[in-house]
């Protein structure tokens, strides 16, 4: 056991991990006309970014580069202010890599191109492994796990994947594998995506995670910036299946190890999907646990003073139900049921308010009725304001998803964004 731990610390030693930070998350519609997919809130005082980068720290990769470029300075703020905690002096570092045109004169066109341009700085750090990760999903995993299985397997590659719904397959790299996890096709959003072998409702996707050997990522991130035309410089679409023929590329199925079942991951690129995944979170018993003391989800945190709800008369209650609510808010004479509260929400009396995610700095005014909606940073909900209850005229005021949910932001409202989004 102790030599097991040892083997995996030295690889993880060696790695340099790279958060690719720099999509739009335009599914998301108006939470990213400000700000970075993975800088949107999540989990009551979290960004989506700090599970990625708090799944690095927890499993012993301390070298850290975050790519970022699309609307990046509350993202980049965040990071400055939250994860400043490590020791230069002792190699350890969570560094911003912005697009710089370090070699092109361009923005970066693709993940692959991302990581491209930035070779010289990877180069600098010698890693023997490097890890490649979305900056946008929400998830606990123990990275050392697939770096061990990727140097036991003999691979140049090891793919993190996923078990999902084949009719959901679409929006991601499915692939097929052997025997012994080898991947034998992988195509990047297919129409018609192929089952796994023996669950038909099944396909095996791609989680957005790499390991590589870090001469095989160099050569071939070369091969593919020499490409004159047909490469959109994307490590889903052009780099894994241009190489599976060449070299030996793994799948790592991402399971429970405690329940052996396909583990937690939430691809949160929809309202609905980050609506969906905040609420689960209040459940008695979420399959996302963040009160794990051995797996904490590092971020920045303000000091705030604690929640408070005030007013007890017959009419005029401070009560939340089964929900989740953070530092620094006050519920006064109000109902809030079934909702998670980011810190600093402050919600007027006589109000009623369920089934809906509040992000932080929101002010609900007095007489409110809310449910199923999402309220972005720095909203100011005037007196007598109903959402969620009559869908013609959400859709005339704010957005509205697929299944229902109601997103506003400051801007609907006729209202300025805050600093520091």
């Amino acid at each position: 056991m102790h030599t097991a731990k040892r083997y995996v610390s030295r690889l993880t030693r060696n790695t340099l991990a790279l958060v690719l930070a720099g999509g739009r998350g335009s599914r998301l519609h108006d939470l990213t006309k400000w700000r970075a997919k993975p800088a949107v809130p999540f989990g009551g005082k979290f960004r989506i970014i700090d599970f990625p980068l708090s799944n690095c720290i927890n499993s012993g990769i301390s070298q850290v580069g975050v790519i970022t470029q699309y609307k990046s300075h509350s993202l980049m703020r965040h990071i400055q202010r939250g994860w400043g905690f490590l020791r230069g002096e002792m190699e350890e570092f969570v560094e911003l890599l912005p697009a710089q045109q370090r070699i092109e004169t361009s923005w970066y066109e693709g993940t692959a191109d991302a990581v491209l341009q930035n070779l010289d700085i990877i180069r600098s750090h010698r890693p023997e492994y490097i890890l490649i990760l979305a900056g946008d999903h929400v998830y606990k995993m123990d990275y050392g796990t697939m770096l061990a299985a990727h140097v036991e397997s003999g691979a140049d590659i090891t793919v993190g994947c996923i078990e999902v719904p084949i009719a959901e397959a679409s929006a991601f790299g499915v692939m097929s594998v052997d025997d012994e996890l080898r991947i034998t096709e992988f195509v990047e959003k297919p129409d018609h995506p192929q089952p796994m072998p023996g669950k038909p409702g099944t396909a095996l996707a791609s989680m957005g995670i790499y390991v590589f050997s870090a001469q095989a990522l160099f050569d071939e991130l070369i091969k593919d910036h020499e490409l004159a035309d047909g490469s959109s410089h994307d490590f889903g679409k052009d780099i894994i299946p241009s190489v599976i023929r060449r070299l030996r590329v793994m799948a790592f199925p991402f399971r429970d190890p405690i329940q052996d079942k396909p583990a937690y991951w939430r691809d949160v690129g929809t309202i609905d999907a980050l609506w969906r995944a905040n609420l689960e979170l209040i459940g008695v018993s979420p399959e996302l646990n963040l009160y794990d003391s051995n797996w904490p989800i590092w971020t920045y945190q303000e000091q705030l003073p604690p929640a408070k709800f005030v007013f007890d008369d017959d009419n005029r209650r401070g009560t939340a139900v089964d929900s989740m609510v953070a530092g620094g808010c006050i519920v006064a004479g109000s109902l809030v049921r079934h909702s998670l509260l980011f810190s600093k929400v402050i919600v007027h009396s006589y109000s009623n308010i369920s089934d809906t995610v509040i992000f932080p700095d929101v002010e609900i005014g007095r007489h409110c009725e809310i449910r199923n909606a999402v309220l972005d940073r720095g909203c100011s909900i005037p007196d007598n304001t109903r959402i969620g209850f009559d869908e013609a005229e959400d859709r005339r005021r704010f957005h509205v998803s697929p299944t229902g949910i109601v997103l506003v932001t400051p801007e609907m409202l006729g209202q300025d964004y805050p600093h520091g989004l």
